[in-house]
Protein backbone atom coordinates (compact mmCIF):
# COMPACT_ATOMS: atom_id res chain seq x y z
CA UNK A 1 0.00 0.00 0.00
CA UNK A 2 1.85 3.01 -1.22
CA UNK A 3 0.78 6.78 0.27
CA UNK A 4 -2.09 7.14 -1.82
CA UNK A 5 -3.50 4.27 -1.22
CA UNK A 6 -3.56 4.91 2.67
CA UNK A 7 -5.03 8.36 1.84
CA UNK A 8 -7.75 7.17 0.27
CA UNK A 9 -8.33 4.50 2.86
CA UNK A 10 -8.68 7.21 5.66
CA UNK A 11 -10.95 9.10 3.49
CA UNK A 12 -13.12 5.91 3.33
CA UNK A 13 -12.72 5.13 6.98
CA UNK A 14 -13.02 8.38 8.79
CA UNK A 15 -13.82 6.04 12.20
CA UNK A 16 -10.49 4.19 11.67
CA UNK A 17 -8.13 6.41 14.27
CA UNK A 18 -11.02 6.82 16.69
CA UNK A 19 -11.31 2.87 16.71
CA UNK A 20 -7.49 2.74 17.08
CA UNK A 21 -6.66 5.30 19.51
CA UNK A 22 -3.12 4.21 20.06
CA UNK A 23 -2.15 4.91 16.51
CA UNK A 24 -3.26 8.20 16.54
CA UNK A 25 -1.80 8.60 20.05
CA UNK A 26 1.59 7.60 18.10
CA UNK A 27 1.58 9.55 15.57
CA UNK A 28 4.12 12.69 14.66
CA UNK A 29 4.23 15.20 12.49
CA UNK A 30 7.09 18.18 11.76
CA UNK A 31 5.98 21.47 13.79
CA UNK A 32 5.20 23.68 11.51
CA UNK A 33 7.59 26.46 13.56
CA UNK A 34 10.34 24.71 14.43
CA UNK A 35 12.20 23.02 11.51
CA UNK A 36 12.10 19.34 11.70
CA UNK A 37 11.41 18.58 15.63
CA UNK A 38 8.49 16.21 15.51
CA UNK A 39 5.30 16.85 17.65
CA UNK A 40 2.22 15.14 18.15
CA UNK A 41 -0.43 14.78 15.68
CA UNK A 42 -2.97 16.07 18.02
CA UNK A 43 -0.56 18.88 19.22
CA UNK A 44 -0.49 19.97 15.41
CA UNK A 45 -4.18 19.80 14.95
CA UNK A 46 -4.50 22.03 18.03
CA UNK A 47 -1.83 24.27 16.55
CA UNK A 48 -3.34 24.63 13.14
CA UNK A 49 -6.61 25.46 15.62
CA UNK A 50 -4.56 28.02 17.62
CA UNK A 51 -4.03 29.45 14.32
CA UNK A 52 -7.57 29.70 12.51
CA UNK A 53 -8.69 31.22 15.98
CA UNK A 54 -6.14 34.27 15.55
CA UNK A 55 -7.15 34.49 12.01
CA UNK A 56 -10.31 34.99 12.67
CA UNK A 57 -9.83 37.05 15.55
CA UNK A 58 -8.06 39.47 13.29
CA UNK A 59 -11.15 39.26 11.12
CA UNK A 60 -13.36 40.19 13.45
CA UNK A 61 -10.83 43.10 14.74
CA UNK A 62 -11.13 44.37 11.27
CA UNK A 63 -14.85 43.99 10.66
CA UNK A 64 -15.12 46.06 13.73
CA UNK A 65 -12.63 48.76 12.95
CA UNK A 66 -14.79 48.77 9.62
CA UNK A 67 -18.05 49.54 11.25
CA UNK A 68 -16.89 52.05 13.54
CA UNK A 69 -15.24 53.91 10.26
CA UNK A 70 -18.23 53.93 9.00
CA UNK A 71 -20.56 54.96 12.07
CA UNK A 72 -18.50 57.96 11.98
CA UNK A 73 -18.58 58.77 8.21
CA UNK A 74 -22.83 58.13 8.58
CA UNK A 75 -22.83 60.54 11.13
CA UNK A 76 -20.85 63.05 9.12
CA UNK A 77 -23.37 62.48 6.30
CA UNK A 78 -25.85 62.98 8.54
CA UNK A 79 -24.31 66.13 10.08
CA UNK A 80 -24.26 67.15 6.27
CA UNK A 81 -27.68 66.62 5.36
CA UNK A 82 -28.80 68.53 8.58
CA UNK A 83 -26.67 71.83 7.48
CA UNK A 84 -28.00 71.60 3.38
CA UNK A 85 -32.10 71.07 4.59
CA UNK A 86 -31.25 74.69 6.85
CA UNK A 87 -29.44 76.24 3.79
CA UNK A 88 -31.57 78.83 2.45
CA UNK A 89 -29.95 79.56 -1.25
CA UNK A 90 -27.86 78.31 -3.34
CA UNK A 91 -24.80 80.29 -1.60
CA UNK A 92 -25.88 79.04 1.76
CA UNK A 93 -26.11 75.13 0.50
CA UNK A 94 -22.17 76.59 -0.79
CA UNK A 95 -21.29 77.37 2.34
CA UNK A 96 -22.79 74.76 4.46
CA UNK A 97 -20.83 72.20 1.82
CA UNK A 98 -17.90 73.75 2.83
CA UNK A 99 -17.84 73.74 6.04
CA UNK A 100 -18.67 70.16 6.42
CA UNK A 101 -16.17 68.73 3.75
CA UNK A 102 -13.08 71.27 5.43
CA UNK A 103 -14.10 70.71 8.78
CA UNK A 104 -15.98 67.72 9.50
CA UNK A 105 -14.53 65.17 6.66
CA UNK A 106 -10.98 66.86 6.21
CA UNK A 107 -11.35 67.84 2.76
CA UNK A 108 -8.40 70.88 2.05
CA UNK A 109 -10.14 72.12 -1.09
CA UNK A 110 -13.80 71.69 -2.61
CA UNK A 111 -15.11 72.54 -5.98
CA UNK A 112 -18.80 73.31 -6.91
CA UNK A 113 -19.65 73.70 -10.58
CA UNK A 114 -22.97 74.20 -12.14
CA UNK A 115 -23.10 74.72 -16.26
CA UNK A 116 -25.38 77.84 -16.29
CA UNK A 117 -23.29 80.96 -15.24
CA UNK A 118 -23.44 81.79 -11.54
CA UNK A 119 -21.45 84.44 -9.68
CA UNK A 120 -22.10 82.24 -6.70
CA UNK A 121 -20.75 79.02 -7.91
CA UNK A 122 -18.13 80.48 -10.67
CA UNK A 123 -19.59 78.45 -13.61
CA UNK A 124 -18.79 78.74 -16.89
CA UNK A 125 -15.43 76.86 -16.55
CA UNK A 126 -16.39 73.34 -17.37
CA UNK A 127 -15.67 72.87 -21.07
CA UNK A 128 -17.91 70.80 -23.07
CA UNK A 129 -15.64 67.71 -23.43
CA UNK A 130 -15.15 67.25 -19.71
CA UNK A 131 -19.23 67.90 -19.25
CA UNK A 132 -19.52 64.90 -21.71
CA UNK A 133 -16.98 62.45 -19.45
CA UNK A 134 -18.80 64.04 -16.51
CA UNK A 135 -22.34 62.97 -17.85
CA UNK A 136 -21.38 59.49 -18.39
CA UNK A 137 -20.22 59.23 -15.01
CA UNK A 138 -22.06 55.94 -13.09
CA UNK A 139 -19.69 56.49 -9.49
CA UNK A 140 -18.07 59.21 -8.88
CA UNK A 141 -14.45 59.48 -10.34
CA UNK A 142 -11.37 59.05 -7.73
CA UNK A 143 -8.04 59.50 -8.82
CA UNK A 144 -5.43 62.21 -10.00
CA UNK A 145 -6.09 65.04 -12.28
CA UNK A 146 -6.25 63.91 -15.73
CA UNK A 147 -6.38 67.31 -17.41
CA UNK A 148 -5.25 70.59 -16.32
CA UNK A 149 -9.10 71.97 -16.41
CA UNK A 150 -9.48 69.30 -13.77
CA UNK A 151 -7.46 71.33 -11.35
CA UNK A 152 -8.13 74.13 -12.73
CA UNK A 153 -11.84 74.22 -10.65
CA UNK A 154 -10.16 74.58 -7.73
CA UNK A 155 -9.08 78.05 -8.56
CA UNK A 156 -5.73 78.88 -7.01
CA UNK A 157 -5.86 75.73 -5.01
CA UNK A 158 -5.25 73.85 -8.22
CA UNK A 159 -1.93 73.54 -8.10
CA UNK A 160 -1.87 71.46 -4.85
CA UNK A 161 -3.95 68.84 -5.91
CA UNK A 162 -2.49 65.65 -6.54
CA UNK A 163 -5.55 63.54 -5.92
CA UNK A 164 -9.50 64.30 -6.67
CA UNK A 165 -13.17 63.00 -6.56
CA UNK A 166 -15.51 64.26 -9.01
CA UNK A 167 -19.69 64.04 -8.87
CA UNK A 168 -21.89 64.79 -11.19
CA UNK A 169 -24.68 66.68 -9.86
CA UNK A 170 -28.25 65.68 -11.54
CA UNK A 171 -31.71 66.63 -11.68
CA UNK A 172 -34.41 64.56 -13.16
CA UNK A 173 -31.57 62.10 -15.05
CA UNK A 174 -29.69 65.56 -16.52
CA UNK A 175 -26.07 66.35 -15.40
CA UNK A 176 -26.21 70.23 -14.31
CA UNK A 177 -22.62 70.04 -12.28
CA UNK A 178 -20.26 68.61 -10.45
CA UNK A 179 -18.82 68.43 -6.58
CA UNK A 180 -15.12 68.43 -6.92
CA UNK A 181 -12.63 67.16 -3.49
CA UNK A 182 -9.33 67.78 -3.65
CA UNK A 183 -6.44 66.93 -1.52
CA UNK A 184 -2.36 67.57 -1.52
CA UNK A 185 -2.46 63.88 -0.38
CA UNK A 186 -1.87 61.63 -3.62
CA UNK A 187 -3.54 58.25 -2.23
CA UNK A 188 -6.51 60.35 -0.62
CA UNK A 189 -9.07 59.36 -3.51
CA UNK A 190 -7.88 56.71 -5.74
CA UNK A 191 -9.22 54.40 -8.11
CA UNK A 192 -10.72 51.41 -6.81
CA UNK A 193 -11.43 53.26 -3.62
CA UNK A 194 -15.73 52.70 -1.91
CA UNK A 195 -17.50 55.35 -3.26
CA UNK A 196 -20.67 54.71 -1.73
CA UNK A 197 -20.72 57.54 0.67
CA UNK A 198 -19.22 59.91 -1.60
CA UNK A 199 -22.20 59.21 -4.37
CA UNK A 200 -24.50 59.69 -1.79
CA UNK A 201 -22.76 63.08 -0.87
CA UNK A 202 -23.31 64.08 -4.42
CA UNK A 203 -27.09 62.84 -4.71
CA UNK A 204 -27.97 65.48 -1.26
CA UNK A 205 -25.94 68.44 -2.88
CA UNK A 206 -27.72 67.93 -5.99
CA UNK A 207 -31.05 68.01 -4.26
CA UNK A 208 -30.44 70.78 -2.14
CA UNK A 209 -29.43 73.01 -4.97
CA UNK A 210 -32.55 72.29 -7.07
CA UNK A 211 -34.58 73.17 -4.30
CA UNK A 212 -32.73 76.44 -3.62
CA UNK A 213 -33.30 79.64 -5.15
CA UNK A 214 -29.90 81.14 -6.60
Amino acid sequence: MNAEDLARYLREHPDFLCEHGEVFAGLTVPHPQHGGQAISLAERQLHTLRERIRQLELDLAELIRFGADNDDISAKVHRLSLALLEAGSAEGVRQALTDSLQDDFAVPYVALKLWAADPVTGAGEVGEAARRQLDGLRQPYCGVPEHAEMAGWFGESGAHIRSLALMPLRRQGVCFGLLGLGSGEPERFYPGMGTLYLGRIGELVAAALARSPA
